[in-house]
């Protein structure tokens, strides 16, 4: 009898905390996106991790009754932010290395200098950051400048976009690189008139450093991981679409995901590089749609960046006539690894910035399409930065996502038009005509590439300006985006591009209680101030995991 009056007891205990468990957050400027609108309200409620409902704040007052209440003060809030393309793992790892981004040459030099004096005998000097294109002579450094700083340490600094690593002798002497090695296809060791490496290794040729650098263990990637999750929810991403890991990150992931340690959505796309590539594949997806870790798309890069003249190019770089970039894959092979990918039901996301990349990449999906209609896969184009203007209607024809970065158009502004010329800017970074055609755009960061902050994303995308204000009329503005469809962009699209809008991407009734809060309404105040908003607080499943503090 005691028993059961206990069992009574509890079950009651259970039902009581059950009808109280809603939560009413009012007092706010609150917007999300729906298929066709923009929707405003000022109060939400929600329960168990999930939106019950939002609207005006008396008509929830009197449907949720006992609902806890919280007053916002004000506060502007938003669906949790999904960053559609960025590099967890370097995030983390960048904490532990030397950021020389916005350094020039001197002052790289000096905090290389500066970094060395804290290192152990044969510690690799590690970073990346550096860009020559914001430098006065714009020309790539070389091994010499490391080498006059006298450090005893192997250095390998990646270049900011990380198609280029920036290395000294010792370092090239401890991966056996010298006058005699061969670029690898894909890559290119610069060298000086005598033939001898200058210390830059583009794309695939990076690869020769890498196989001299000790790995990071398990554990250390799971370290990094770990701080790449604080700084993204304190910048207000819920969501990120980490664009290309490889097997052992794979396994970080998993092992964190077991342990429910990984506190926002991770969509990872397994990188075709990946060690048993084909084996993974066949094991299939991994996870669900509401689950924290989802896998269930590879990543290809067909060519690689801008700024080391790596992207590949339909001409010859405006800048440098007798180049025209890199493919990091022949054509027949980058065919069957994508095929490889959607016989086993993945979707395929290829990293193309020049136009030659982009043309070859949608002459391969066209080519998978014929075959089988690829439209239920979502397949993305990573960047699709420069484009042929008569491949732009092909984005929409094949049903494809166009996963774009909009702080990339206001970094490359000036080196775009340097690498293309003005003429062949009409089919670069365009967000507006790529819209208007009806091809959805999951807009991302590429962090570390860029910093990882989404409001500095969607101010680039509504000004087409950086965040000092240049050009003060915008950079080409005419495919400069709506706040509105910013927004989707970061939400309800970068949702769709990873086969989770039905749970994630807005705050409609039974999505995930994903939101943040703002200290600024961004719909309000004038564009240019969109990157100054702060985060103050960051919700996932209806529980607060940021809150900033004052």
């Amino acid at each position: 009898m005691r028993i059961a009056q206990i069992l009574v007891s509890l079950l009651l205990t259970v039902n009581s905390s059950s009808s109280t468990a809603t939560t009413l957050i009012h007092n706010i400027s609150g917007y999300h996106t729906t298929d066709s609108d923009l929707i405003q309200f000022n109060a939400i409620a929600f329960e168990q991790g999930k939106v019950l409902e939002t609207g005006e704040i008396a008509e929830l007052y009197n449907k949720y009754p006992s609902a806890k209440k919280i007053d916002a003060q004000g506060k502007t809030l938003l669906p949790g932010l999904i960053d559609a393309h960025g590099h967890m793992l370097g995030l983390g790892q960048l904490t532990g290395e030397l950021d020389l981004r916005d350094h020039s040459l001197a002052e790289s030099l000096s905090a290389i200098k500066q970094y060395s004096k804290n290192l152990g005998p044969n510690e690799w000097l590690a970073g990346r950051g550096w860009n020559q294109v914001t430098w006065p002579d714009k020309s790539f450094p070389t091994r010499r400048h490391l080498d006059e700083l006298q450090i005893d340490q192997p250095i390998w600094l990646r270049r900011v976009d990380g198609h280029a690593g920036w290395a000294n002798s010792k370092a090239l002497e401890l991966a056996g690189i010298d006058k005699d090695t061969q670029s690898p296809e894909g890559g290119e060791i610069l060298r000086d008139k005598d033939g001898k490496p200058i210390g830059i290794l583009i794309d695939n040729a990076m690869s020769l450093m890498h196989k001299a650098i000790p790995a990071p263990t398990l554990a250390q990637q799971k370290s990094s991981l770990q701080k790449a999750f604080s700084t993204a929810l304190s910048l207000g991403l819920t969501s990120v679409h980490d664009a290309g890991i490889n097997e052992q990150t794979l396994h970080a992931y998993q092992e964190l995901a077991e342990r429910k340690a990984i506190p926002l959505r991770i969509y990872p796309m397994l990188s075709v590089e990946s060690h048993n590539y084909a084996q993974l594949l066949r094991a299939g997806h991994i996870g669900e749609p509401s689950d924290r870790l989802y896998l269930r798309s590879i990543k290809l890069s067909a060519d690689g960046a801008l700024g080391s003249r790596g992207a590949a190019l339909l001409e010859p770089y405006h800048d440098r006539p007798q180049e025209k970039g890199l493919l990091l894959y022949p054509e027949d092979k980058m065919l069957t690894l994508l095929k490889l990918a959607t016989d086993n039901n993945f979707q395929v996301n290829v990293h193309a910035i020049g136009d030659r990349a982009n043309h070859i990449v949608l002459n391969h999906l066209e080519t998978l399409n014929k075959a089988e209609s690829q439209a239920s896969h979502r397949h993305r184009v990573e960047h699709a930065q420069v484009i042929e203007v008569e491949d732009i209607p092909r984005f929409a024809r094949l049903n494809l996502i166009a996963s774009m970065q909009p702080t990339h158009a206001t970094s490359d502004k000036n080196m775009a038009s340097d690498r293309l010329g003005n003429e062949r800017l009409i089919g670069a970074y365009a967000w507006q005509t790529l819209l208007e055609q009806g091809t959805p755009i999951a807009a991302g960061s590429d962090f570390p590439v860029e910093p990882a902050n989404p409001l500095f994303g969607l101010h680039a995308a509504v000004t087409r300006r950086d965040r000092q204000g240049n050009p003060s009329k915008g950079w080409r503005v005419e495919e400069t985006m709506t706040l509105e469809q910013a927004l989707r962009a970061f939400t309800l699209d970068a949702a769709y591009a990873s086969h989770q809008e039905t749970v994630i991407g807005n705050l409609e009734a039974g999505k995930f209680a994903d939101f943040i809060l703002l200290d600024k309404d961004i719909f309000t105040i004038d564009p240019q101030e969109i990157w100054k908003v702060q985060v103050l607080e960051t919700w996932i499943e209806g529980e607060q995991v940021y809150r900033k503090s004052l």
